[in-house]
């Protein structure tokens, strides 16, 4: 009796022994992967550093889903750069029909297009996305054409758009749907890049607008729904979105201690759970506050002493009947600084390459190489080695003129 219990007792403390080593190795992987943002709610994120472009964080990022009214951004883009100043659009019949939300346009009524960008950004109304599409585009189709023009522009190669409003639909080229990388990628271009950028924030940032008609027969009142502008500090923009298809969608932008940040989420619950994409959206913007730094990251490059072949370098040192000659390089143009947005962990990779043998002539400013930084296989500074002298070639009519200059001087 007192040896099985004896074996008992070994039983229980191995196995206490084993779950605690367990538990032990848990709170290590715990730790290993505190450093990204986990138990996301969305399908698709992304965190992308807006100066930069460079995605920070992604979960399936390139994984090609519907992107319900966060479609809106490319559209009031667009509208804003094809826009005349005061241009006013007339109300279609398939205006008046589109599905809620929507302004409530009637037919022949018509309205300046940059009221109906306040309709279209904060309340998300369909049917003035269709009268937008109409007025700039002269169709939604052909609007959308251009919709996928600026994709292609921008680099978003998954990205296909078939309405102005992002209400599920497919044409014979797909379904209109995008990724998170390339809804950062446009966010990117509408807050940062864009000829208009300034008129995107100043829309998107409004709390309310008030306008009329042209006839003034009608007036309305516009609210913005973006709860994130209140929500974090430095809170730039953004678009929220949500169809059946589609589920919640936001994409989104940040700006605090110099450093802008873009979320995007594709598939961020669906009905009850409105809710999930601000908590993914707080998450990612204070992942990325918190572990990324700019560190200037340039190196000086010293000049280089360069080789010419068969050559005279164009300087007093070198003596004229040499065979070869030596001349510097050095950076074409050397910035003050190259500051990146750095987690501690991640390191710039410099790479050197030139030629340090050339053959005459060479002249001065002549590009040999470069010096390249690389941060994750992409380039993010490329600077030009160039010569910074010059070196005449050694030949026969050159001889025969030193030698003349020789006779002349009294020096043979």
């Amino acid at each position: 009796m007192v040896r099985v219990m004896k074996k008992k007792c070994i039983v229980l403390v191995s196995l206490i022994s084993l779950l605690a080593a367990r538990l032990c190795m848990g709170d290590v992987r715990a730790e290993e992967t505190a450093d990204e943002p986990g138990n996301l709610y969305a399908r698709s994120a992304v965190l992308m550093d807006a100066d930069s472009g460079r995605i920070l964080f992604g979960k399936e990022e390139e994984e090609i889903r519907p992107m319900a009214s966060t479609t809106k951004i490319m559209t009031c883009i667009l509208a804003l750069e094809h826009m005349e100043e005061g241009q006013v659009v007339s109300v279609s019949d398939y205006a008046v029909c589109q599905p809620k939300v929507k302004l409530g346009v009637r037919g022949t009524e018509e309205y300046y297009i940059r009221d109906l960008l306040y309709s279209l950004m904060l309340e998300s109304h369909n049917d003035s996305a269709v009268v937008i599409a109409e007025g700039i585009g002269g169709s939604v189709e052909e609007f959308a054409g251009m919709m996928n023009e600026k994709a292609r522009e921008l680099g978003c190669m998954k990205t296909h758009f078939v309405t102005p409003n992002g209400l599920d639909a497919s044409d014979e080229e797909g379904v209109h749907a995008t990724t998170a990388a390339d809804l950062a990628r446009i966010m990117k271009y509408c807050i940062m890049d864009s000829p208009k950028r300034e008129d995107f924030l100043e829309i998107t940032r409004t709390k309310s607008w008030q306008f009329t008609n042209l006839t003034g027969e009608r007036s309305f009142s516009c609210n913005n729904h973006n709860a994130f502008l209140d929500m974090m500090e430095g809170a730039l923009s953004g678009k929220t979105g949500f169809t059946a298809d589609a589920g919640y969608c936001y994409v989104g932008a940040l700006t605090r201690d110099g450093k802008t940040f873009i979320v995007a989420l594709l598939a961020c619950g669906w009905p009850n759970n409105k809710g999930y994409k601000w908590k993914d959206t707080r998450t990612l913007m204070e992942y990325g506050l918190a572990k990324y730094e700019y560190r200037d990251v340039w190196e000086t490059v010293p000049d280089l002493s360069v080789l010419v072949k068969n050559a005279v370098a164009d300087n007093k040192e070198e003596k004229w009947y040499a065979k070869d000659a030596v001349i510097q390089a050095g950076i074409e143009k050397v910035p003050e600084e190259l500051q990146v947005l750095l987690r501690d962990d991640e390191k710039v990779e410099i790479k050197k390459e030139f030629s340090d043998v050339l053959q005459a002539p060479v002249r001065k400013g002549q590009k040999i190489g470069k010096v390249t930084y690389i941060l994750d296989g992409i380039t993010i500074g490329s600077y030009d080695i160039v010569t910074l002298e010059k070196a005449e070639k050694r030949d026969f009519l050159w001889c025969l003129k030193k030698i003349a200059e020789a006779f002349a001087n009294g020096v043979v």
